[in-house]
């Protein structure tokens, strides 16, 4: 098949977070091409009208949709795949819908919610007044200040994780208000373990791959334990050399992980996900855990965590490609 890959424009200067889907394409080409398809790459912008004439003009078979953001605004996600529908196109990767419901954290929390599937309590601004969404961890010490709808760990520092207090968090969404990455909103905190569970959809169904468990090497006893955007992305950071991923989990974990694998399929069919995707977790002293993400087409990098949960799984790259092209509606 002529498959084109679909990706967001980079500038040169672009921080290394928006250059990784330079890294994806160029992972995806390469697969598709070993799989005997004849792939190409396009890079689109708030341009639409353009896209829609490249996309005609281009004709192909499929679209494997690698777009991240517009404009370099995260929140505008979903408008690709959305113009792949009105066009007809097919293409690999979560349908607009999900794009839209994962992508903004407190819709999607929300929709956590009314599932009644484990999400921290989270706090907003609206019109100055602080408001308390959610049950779980009613009472938390500290909450972690987020982008609602950037996606990279934009913004996420120490100084995001902020005491839990009314007077607090009115303070730290207030200065962050108009920064980039608004609006923000303030989640629970759970300081304990945190997981990544890969689900790569198959002939039987969304498989959930091997869970791997994001670990803080050396941290001082007051350093946050998160994986903030220093951990993804500063080579040079404390956090990038000391955040390990691993998939070497005692056995004693193993009703914990039933329970994750259960809950990433309840979010699978709850955000009506396809392709492929990962949810991330959070899991509390007392060994309860927390949903903090459905991420709809996940990075696909070769040092990202879908890419070692595949091999984990005793899978190839190309195995997992085939699988996601495979799922296309149509296809």
């Amino acid at each position: 098949m002529r498959i084109l890959i679909l990706h967001n424009a980079v500038a040169a200067d672009a921080a290394p977070d928006e250059r990784d889907v330079l890294d994806q394409v160029a992972a995806i080409a390469a697969s598709l091409a070993r799989l005997g398809h004849e792939p190409a790459a396009l890079g689109c912008d708030l341009d639409l009208p353009d896209l829609g004439r490249n996309l005609q003009d281009a004709a192909p078979d499929l679209v494997f949709n690698l777009v991240e953001s517009l404009g370099g605004e995260g929140r505008l996600i979903h408008v690709v795949p959305a113009l792949l529908d009105a066009l007809g196109v097919r293409y690999a990767g979560c349908p607009s819908e999900a794009m839209f419901t994962t992508s903004h954290k407190v819709l999607a929390k929300q929709l956590l919610v009314g599932a009644g599937l484990p999400t921290p309590v989270w706090y907003e601004l609206r019109r100055g007044r602080l408001v308390a969404s959610g049950g779980g961890v009613a009472t938390p010490a500290r909450c972690l200040v987020k982008s609602v709808w950037e996606d990279a760990s934009l913004g996420m520092d120490d100084d995001a994780v902020v005491a839990a207090d009314p007077e607090s968090l009115v303070a730290a969404l207030g200065a962050r208000a108009g920064r980039p990455g608004s609006p923000w909103f303030a989640e629970a905190f759970v300081d304990g373990r945190e997981f990544n569970l890969s689900v790569l959809d198959g002939p039987g169904g969304p498989q959930v791959l091997p869970p791997a468990e994001l670990t803080f090497v050396d941290y001082p006893p007051d350093k946050p334990r998160i994986v903030g955007y220093a951990a993804k992305w500063d080579e040079d950071s404390f956090e990038y050399s000391h955040t390990v991923r691993t998939f070497d989990l005692a056995p004693a974990d193993a009703p914990l992980l039933a329970r994750l694998r259960e809950q990433s399929l309840a979010c699978w069919d709850l955000f009506g996900l396809r392709g492929w995707a990962r949810v991330d977790f959070r899991v509390d002293a007392a060994g309860e855990p927390w949903i903090l993400e459905a991420n709809a087409n996940p990075c696909l990098s070769a040092d990202a965590g879908f890419q070692a949960a595949v091999a984990r799984a005793g899978l190839t790259f190309d195995d997992a490609v085939a699988r996601i092209l495979a799922a296309v509606p149509g296809a």
